[in-house]
């Protein structure tokens, strides 16, 4: 594989940092503060795309940025799977830009300065984490997007702000110093090397009895992937406002979780090797107990945003069975996965915001007759829902549909029952709200009168998303290609 150096990895990551101070400065002009904003955001994405030709050709791009210790640097590299999860945060944020400028503004949100400003430095460190080279590289930008997230749940500053709050750094950056941390420093101390490398590094290195304690430090200490027990931040977090739910907790942070834990199977540990010690089994069995249990749990969740929450801790455990069932479909699976339920789910906490800036409404027994009220955001909301169910016509199709050949290709025939209850789950925890939304009485809806949609900067964003879950589904091709690349590249180092 052909590899160039280049500092557009970096700039990639400064875009938006360079953008703080200028949306600081801008605090009393909030039009040009904004304009900042989507500057921003723009520019960290047209800086990610002129990557994607060189990637889809095959070639790595390197930046070396600083030497921290003898043989142990900052180092950036993007490849297929890397790029694919940048283009994916990187364009939604442009999006949730957008949103958040209606949301906040209809609320009249405090702090809306603090609020763009630290919106700005986690997807600087998103992009950081895509495109590490190293677990050095890696662990200093996940830790940076949970300290510069945590403004972001605890926006509200009352009581149940600063308790989510403090659940969120007890469980990310206790889990992440307690667990991963020291993991590094074993694997760095045993192997003389922290690089992501195609088929692992610990191989012959580490012991077998030591790699599965490796293993489990590494599937519990990235928290962000919220893989049960270690999940219970997650619900809390959604105390923030809807676009922090949206963007960091429907992509960035919880996608920042998985995909960690995707480059320690495939660049720390290999999957050959995991395969030899069947500890893909056990990797497999906590993701799928995950997948089911916070389905049964979304089933009784009344809360809209807390209903997707628990949502969202199931399928963030697709991706983890995908790459851990190590059949080249079930990767490619949970691979897609990350854009595919990014698009659906992104959609849905969209919806939820524009029925709160609309109605007040944030629980689902609220929502009898919103349909009528809400036609657009409701419709919206139903194509999200396929989506994250895994229904055609909608892009989540498409990544289930790899996962499940994924599980006949492992004989994981057990995994197979657990991916077809948990979306038989998904539908009964999503559809219900939908039909209730349209297909009442008008003497039982709660919503009397004309239609009354959102503001125009919250109505656009879900139909957008929707529309384009609905595209990746007809042509998933951008994303299944780089997937492809990615495996590619595992299983021919």
């Amino acid at each position: 594989m052909e590899t160039i150096d280049s500092i557009r990895p970096l700039i990639a990551i400064l875009a938006s940092l360079l953008v703080i101070p200028l949306i600081m400065v801008s605090r009393k002009a909030p039009n040009l503060r904004e304009m900042w904003t989507l500057a921003g955001a723009g520019l960290k994405f047209l800086t990610i795309v002129s990557m994607l030709p060189l990637v889809l050709a095959g070639t790595r791009i390197e930046c070396t940025l600083v030497e921290v210790l003898p043989g142990y640097g900052l180092e950036l590299r993007v490849d297929a799977l890397g790029m694919l999860f940048a283009l994916v945060s990187s364009f939604l944020w442009i999006v949730t830009s957008v949103y958040s400028i209606g949301y906040m503004r209809s609320l009249d949100e405090h702090d809306q300065t603090r609020y763009f400003s630290f919106f700005a430095l986690s997807l600087s460190a998103t992009v950081g984490v895509a495109f590490s080279a190293n677990l050095l590289t890696l662990y200093l930008f996940y830790e940076m997007l949970t300290l510069s997230t945590y403004p972001l749940v605890t926006h509200h500053q009352d009581r149940e702000a600063r308790s989510a709050g403090r659940k969120y750094l007890f469980f990310i950056l206790g889990t992440s110093i307690g667990m991963i941390l020291p993991a590094m420093l074993y694997i760095a101390l045993k192997t003389g090397t922290l690089e992501f490398a195609s088929q692992g590094i610990v191989k012959g290195r580490i012991s077998p009895q030591a790699t599965t304690l490796l293993v489990l430090l590494f599937v519990f200490g990235f928290a962000k992937a919220a893989v049960m027990p270690f999940h219970a931040w997650l619900p809390a977090a959604m105390v923030a406002p809807t676009p922090v739910s949206a963007l960091l907790h429907a992509v960035a942070v919880v996608k920042v979780g998985v995909f960690s834990i995707v480059r320690m199977i495939t660049g720390i540990f290999g999957t050959g090797w995991l395969a030899e010690l069947q500890l893909s089994t056990l990797v497999c069995t906590l993701a799928a107990l995950t997948i089911v249990i916070s389905s049964l749990i979304a089933l009784s969740q009344d809360g809209l945003k807390r209903r997707l929450a628990f949502s969202t801790i199931g399928q963030l455990s697709y991706i983890v069975l995908g790459v851990a069932l190590l059949s080249k479909s079930g990767m490619v699976g949970g691979m897609l996965h990350i854009g595919m339920h990014a698009f659906g789910k992104i959609t849905l906490f969209f919806c939820a915001g524009a029925i709160f800036v609309a109605t007040g409404v944030t629980n689902v027994s609220q929502m009898v007759g919103i349909g009528r009220r809400l036609p657009l955001t409701m419709s919206a909301f139903f194509i999200g829902a396929l989506s994250v169910i895994g229904l055609p016509p909608c892009g989540g199709f498409i990544s289930k549909w790899h996962l499940v050949i994924g599980t006949v290709e492992a004989n994981q025939y057990l995994m197979l029952g657990v991916l077809l209850v948990s979306s038989l789950l998904n539908a009964a925890y999503f559809l219900p709200i939908v039909y209730r939304a349209f297909f009442c009485t008008p003497a039982e809806s709660m919503f009397p009168g004309p239609a009354a949609e959102a503001p125009t900067w919250c109505l656009v964003p879900p139909l957008l998303t929707a529309g384009l879950s609905i595209i990746l589904f007809i042509y998933p091709q951008p994303f299944l290609r780089l997937a492809r690349l990615a495996i590619q590249a595992i299983s021919g180092g």
